[in-house]
């Protein structure tokens, strides 16, 4: 019996060559901004008939909620360019102290982040950096039980653990005193089962998915994740950086030490992380909280010449690439040096090609990623780009105190970005979020002596060492950067 020729066969066959052809026609049509992505899932398509169609309704169906994201993106300008109107009112006129020699050999930046992002440049703020998530969540957990009025978070992973939990049950137990309590986490990443914020809820909190799913735990829907790691406090203190909520993140996984980075704002750095949560949870939730209400943005005294802070957020809902786009131009800017950390490094040809430049131009460009990555599959296409920047002269550090997971950049002992959003193209388009760009020798010096320090944790990878790695290596390399615009 000839079981290919079975009716019921031939039936699904054409079924599957019906949704192949549109698939391809989404490729070919939806994705022309982006010809490498396109090509790339033409080839899946073509090699891999069956599981390519699986695996491009995982990773590459991107537009099914793009008319949504448009509609929060027009909402969102609308919302910000009154504030950006009048600083670049002033700034055009030279009346504005920000643009005097605070802003000296960065102003190309500020300029660039304010017209692209409606970034507004912000002033007299104090800044503290974590490198430890067990001091980042006490903090945390202090400035929570110290709120009078609200508390705003918003992350991308919460943990069903003993961290989550307590901080779960601190927030209930704010919520119980009558503060104002609103938790907004990622569909995806939250593992905390609806149950578990019963009594948050029953308190009077009020807690809300950002990209809703049909079915939370069985969803194949991996894009347009809120990567964003966002807390506020009564409007005057704010908690931003790439610690998630759960035990790995204070260095209780499997993968030992966590080495992170997050940053405490207090001054208009804060009211402008404030005014990013509302704008999502606004979205999320359709509840529509005035962004003019003073519980919300209360007057904070600011720090006399505390550092400038433009808060940036980039996403599938911008219409360029602001994130990637503040990647390139730190990089650009760069006289001395600039120091990354990355946990995931997958850049486009762009930001390849500029930190290639800035390093054959004399820039002393550093990279440091974690020798133990979480990731196989984007290690090695990571790997694969940083073998080659060691050729051209950028120096990789593999860290190796356990496993790091900070997104930081700093330049020229003048400005530094702390955040959500790693180099690699996932952070460039498909997530959510939110960096924080902070101009002050201060604080860069002291961003610059933490990289300097990391290092002694870490092995600096050869251009003889990468040469020198095994065929089998190699061949996981090629394959994995061929799927990289996919990862």
């Amino acid at each position: 019996m000839d079981i290919l020729g079975h009716p019921i066969n031939l039936i699904l066959r054409l079924i599957y060559d019906i949704l192949a052809v549109i698939t391809v026609i989404s490729i070919v049509f939806f994705q022309r901004r982006d010809p490498a992505n396109a090509l790339s899932w033409l080839l899946v398509l073509i090699f891999l008939p069956y599981i390519g169609f699986v695996l491009y309704l995982i990773f590459g169906l991107h537009y099914y909620k793009r008319k949504q994201f448009d509609v929060k993106a027009s909402a969102d300008r609308e919302m910000l360019m009154g504030f950006v109107a009048k600083q670049k009112l002033l700034i055009t006129e030279g009346r504005d102290r920000l643009t005097e020699q605070r802003l000296e050999g960065v102003l190309e930046l500020a300029n660039m982040l304010l017209n692209d992002n409606y970034a507004v440049i912000t002033d007299g703020n104090e800044v503290r950096a974590f490198t430890d998530g067990k001091e980042k969540f006490g903090a945390l957990l202090e400035a929570i039980r110290g709120a009078k009025d609200h508390i705003h978070m918003e992350y991308y992973i919460i943990r069903d653990d003993e961290l989550g939990n307590q901080i779960v049950a601190a927030l209930t137990e704010k919520a119980r005193e009558g503060v104002e309590v609103r938790l907004l986490y990622d569909g995806l990443g939250n593992k905390i089962r609806t149950k578990g914020y019963r009594d948050l809820r029953a308190a009077g909190g009020k807690v809300s998915e950002f990209y809703r799913v049909l079915v939370p735990y069985l969803t194949v829907r991996i894009n347009y994740r809120d990567h964003r790691k966002i807390a506020v406090i009564d409007g005057k203190v704010a908690f931003l950086g790439g610690f998630n909520i759960g035990d790995e993140y204070i260095g209780k996984g499997p993968l030992g030490h966590w080495r992170d980075t997050a940053v405490e704002l207090k001054g208009e750095g804060a009211r402008c992380l404030q005014l990013r949560f509302l704008l999502d949870w606004n979205f999320a939730t359709k509840e529509n909280l005035s962004l003019s209400d003073a519980r919300y943005f209360p007057a904070v005294p600011g720090k006399a010449e505390g550092p400038l802070v433009q808060i940036v957020s980039g996403g599938p809902d911008a219409l360029q690439n602001p994130i990637k786009e503040e990647y390139l131009k730190l990089t650009s800017i760069a006289r001395k040096h600039i120091y990354i950390q990355t946990p995931y490094f997958i850049p486009d040809v762009s930001v390849m090609d500029a930190l290639r430049v800035a390093a054959l131009s004399g820039v002393d460009v550093r990279i440091m990623y974690p020798s133990r990555p979480n990731h196989l599959f984007v290690n090695w296409a990571s790997m694969s780009y940083l073998g080659e920047l060691v050729e051209a002269g950028v120096r990789v550090y593999q860290y190796k105190n356990g496993f790091i997971h900070a997104k930081t950049a700093t330049v020229d002992d003048m400005v530094s970005s702390v955040g959500t959003a790693n180099w690699d193209m996932r952070s460039f388009k498909l997530n959510f979020e939110t960096n924080a760009v902070i101009y002050g020798e201060e604080f860069a010096e002291e961003q610059k002596r933490a990289f300097l320090k990391d290092t002694e944790n870490s092995s600096e990878l050869t251009l003889a060492e990468y040469k020198g790695r095994s065929i089998a290596v190699r061949i996981k390399e090629c394959v994995s950067r061929l799927f990289s615009p996919l990862l």
